[in-house]
């Protein structure tokens, strides 16, 4: 290789970085955006006169539960277009779907204006986004670790997941900022609008990045490569979606569910809930890359594992510390904060990990139905649950709960890794080793 084909392919590999991650720190921000805002929501859309507060908040988080639900939905039909016409194209439609939905949410009537129509029009909207970030996490993730140099996959892949952290962390920063110049009133009449509307010119941007895309040079090599049979897909996916199971609840659980739980169930200000997921977030990021490198170095196995063990140690009794009155503010925010370094063990190596196991013919759909379809329960469903089961039961610790049996159930899946620095490891189904 000359060294002009190598500088083309470090700026090919830097522009693929960038414009693989930005549209996913835009979806992450408006999930985020929508979490943090969702007692307003609530109130706004789904509390007509003499509705409840928690079952407004109940049909909020369906909704929200809803759009994750058509994510395998878009895994399939952008992952299935990804594989034959290029990632590119399909990195630049999902986005533009995602940009016009998210924006249009801002500028939507809400119950008062428009009556029962409001929530099915916010709900269709959610379906849209749904079918984008369905695409959106396979054609990205194999953007990016398709231009990785050898043995950096788990790099690659983790600045996918870190602008997970970025687009939860913009979103938390823009509700607190509002929530800091704007009255209460303000704040519920039109305040929690302006993060939704501010996706539009964050969309644009990211679409000029990604129509300056290269295609991928493995997809373009491709061509020769055998197809796999669709029983080995199919197992593979469900085995992937294993994996990452523990890795969506909990994400899901301590970064974006925490603030309303902290409102509903333990008497919270918004502000307070705010700080607490600002350093959850902080913690998840500060752990990302690390792991990612990490699981270079020693395989994706023993870091996710290690991950899904200390969440089932530490989920209950960290909830139990935030439940003390007594204890003090500099302590739980700590706790938090290691909460979410938790959770970035399972989210830096995991990219890496599903596009390990699928062949390139196969890998935008693969990767994406695995990553959709655990999300799709785990994480979607996670505020709907937990919102449910804590009205119907009266215990606290549901969230505990829902985490840790969720990476007690992924352990086992993420032990069938094959270790890359063992020589002689048979490939499982369609799974590539390394």
């Amino acid at each position: 290789m000359t060294f002009i084909q190598q500088q083309r392919d470090t700026r090919s590999g830097r522009r693929a970085l960038v414009a693989g991650s930005v549209g996913n720190l835009i979806e992450w921000y408006e999930f985020g955006v929508y979490g943090y805002f969702a007692t307003i929501i609530a109130a706004r859309f789904f509390t007509p006169e003499g509705g409840s507060a928690a079952e407004a908040l109940v049909k909020t988080y369906a909704s929200f539960a809803l759009a994750f639900f058509f994510r395998p939905v878009g895994a399939a039909l952008f992952g299935r277009l990804g594989d034959r016409i290029g990632r590119r194209p399909v990195l630049v439609l999902v986005i533009t779907l995602m940009t016009v939905a998210t924006t249009l949410i801002g500028a939507l009537p809400t119950y008062a204006q428009a009556g029962a129509l409001a929530p099915w029009l916010l709900t269709f909207l959610r379906v849209l986004q749904g079918l984008s970030a369905g695409g959106e996490f396979g054609g990205a993730v194999s953007v990016m670790t398709e231009f990785a140099p050898p043995g950096r996959r788990g790099l690659y892949g983790s600045l996918q997941s870190f602008t997970v952290a970025l687009g939860l962390l913009a979103g938390a920063g823009a509700a607190a900022l509002l929530a800091t110049v704007l009255t209460a009133e303000q704040l519920g009449a039109w305040g929690w609008r302006l993060p939704f509307l501010l996706t539009l010119p964050l969309g644009l941007g990211a679409l000029w990045l990604r129509l300056r895309l290269d295609e991928t040079p493995a997809f373009v090599a491709q061509r020769s490569e055998e197809t796999p049979a669709p029983r080995e897909v199919v197992r593979a996916v469900v085995l992937g979606a294993g994996r990452i199971m523990g890795w969506a609840a909990a994400g899901y659980t301590f970064l974006v569910v925490l603030p309303s739980y902290l409102q509903s169930s333990l008497g919270a200000t918004f502000q307070q809930a705010l700080v607490a997921s600002v350093l959850a977030n902080l913690g998840f990021a500060a752990a990302i890359v690390p792991a990612g490198l990490l699981s270079d170095r020693l395989g994706r196995r023993s870091v996710m594992v290690s991950g899904a063990v200390l969440v089932v140690v530490l989920a209950v009794p960290l909830l139990n510390l935030l439940q003390q009155p007594g204890v003090s503010n500099t302590v739980k925010g700590a706790a938090v904060c290691g909460a979410g370094a938790v959770v970035g063990l399972l989210a830096g190596p995991g990219p890496a990990m599903l596009s390990e196991m699928f062949p390139t013919r196969v890998r935008c759909t693969g990767l994406g139905l695995a990553y959709a379809l655990s999300n799709a329960v785990f994480s979607g469903c996670a505020g709907l649950i937990i919102t449910e089961t804590i009205e119907r039961t009266g215990s606290m610790d549901v969230p505990a709960y829902y985490a840790a049996a969720a990476c007690a159930v992924s352990v086992p899946a993420l032990l069938t890794l094959p270790s890359p620095r063992r020589a002689g490891v048979p490939k499982t189904g369609v799974e590539r080793a390394g």
